[in-house]
């Protein structure tokens, strides 16, 4: 499916709104200033996702669901092995370069932030567009890029080239950057009717 450049920045508009959804919800949960940003939105094939995200070998952190209603859809966030250390320690209040791993504290705050940032950006689409849609129970994984992308892509049945990356980054200072990918792997239908709800009639 071919996506035009006026339909991408529509989607870099959502992309912006969730981040700003998010970064009101982390300062809430932090009890301070969280900024975020959204650098490009850009639908790309899966080889070149993995390429940009950091190739195959790059260890990652993924939180992945469903969302049914409306749209159907996957979504992941995926957080590069660093990021995720350095978001743990902000989250838990550590010196950064605490974290050296993920246990079970480790992993209950990438799912709550994954719980907070999909359902931000998740928000602002069903905000834009009108349409419900139903999040599933979260499911994080911790392996290289490689084996954690292709798995969540097959278990939740997702076939189609096109993945829609928005990149994200956030951070309390200019000294403790987190960068993350969003990733919206709408079915054709949905994403279809994404447009036409957008006013965007195809």
């Amino acid at each position: 499916m071919t996506i035009s450049s006026q339909e991408l920045d529509v989607l870099q508009e959502i992309g912006n709104i969730g981040a700003g959804n998010a970064a009101t919800a982390l300062a809430n949960l932090l009890q301070a200033k969280i900024d975020i940003s959204v650098p490009r939105a850009q639908f790309m094939v899966l080889d070149e996702t993995i390429r940009c995200v950091g190739g195959v070998e790059k260890p990652v952190v993924c939180v992945s669901l469903r969302v049914e209603g409306e749209v159907e859809a996957t979504v992941l966030f995926i957080f590069p092995e660093r990021d995720a250390f350095r978001l743990i320690d902000m989250l838990t209040g550590m010196e950064p370069g605490f974290t050296t791993g993920i246990d079970e504290m480790g992993r209950s705050v990438v799912m709550e932030i994954g719980n907070i940032l999909t359902g931000s950006f998740l928000g602002a689409i069903s905000e834009m567009t009108g349409m419900r849609l139903v999040p599933s129970v979260p499911y994080l994984a911790y392996d290289m890029l490689g084996a954690v992308l292709p798995t969540a892509l097959a278990e939740f049945g997702y076939e189609d080239d096109q993945i829609l990356m928005i990149q994200t980054t956030f951070s309390q200072s200019s000294s403790d950057q987190i960068d993350s990918q969003f990733i919206l792997l709408p079915d054709v239908v949905s994403l279809k009717q994404l447009f036409i709800n957008l006013g965007m009639v195809r």
